[in-house]
């Protein structure tokens, strides 16, 4: 990753979620809540939106993934890697080919 780039920050649902109590229980603006807590962006509206859709589960983690997905999972990842390799193998391929004539 080049400097220039920043990296993305992860909040815990525990921030998120008492980032929204802010919002929703404590009567803050979500304007203020976001300058207090150093949020940029649209975070906070997001998260709201997804507390109000989904409640306390909003910001639940995902369950963990059973060995059948999980080697799915990997599998798909093999495949993809796989199918890179072959692209670059045919391009070179076809590149040395011309260069031969």
């Amino acid at each position: 990753m080049s400097e220039s780039k920043q990296r993305r920050k992860q909040h815990t649902a525990d921030f998120k979620r008492e980032a929204v109590l802010l919002v929703t229980e404590q009567g803050l603006s979500v304007a203020e809540a976001m300058k207090r807590l150093g949020l940029k962006g649209n975070l906070l509206y997001r998260w709201k939106q997804e507390w109000e859709a989904a409640g306390a589960q909003a910001f639940a983690a995902p369950a963990p993934l059973t060995a059948v997905e999980a080697e799915l999972q990997r599998l798909r990842i093999e495949n993809e890697q796989l199918r890179m390799e072959r692209d670059i193998l045919k391009k070179a391929t076809a590149f040395f080919a011309r260069e031969s004539r």
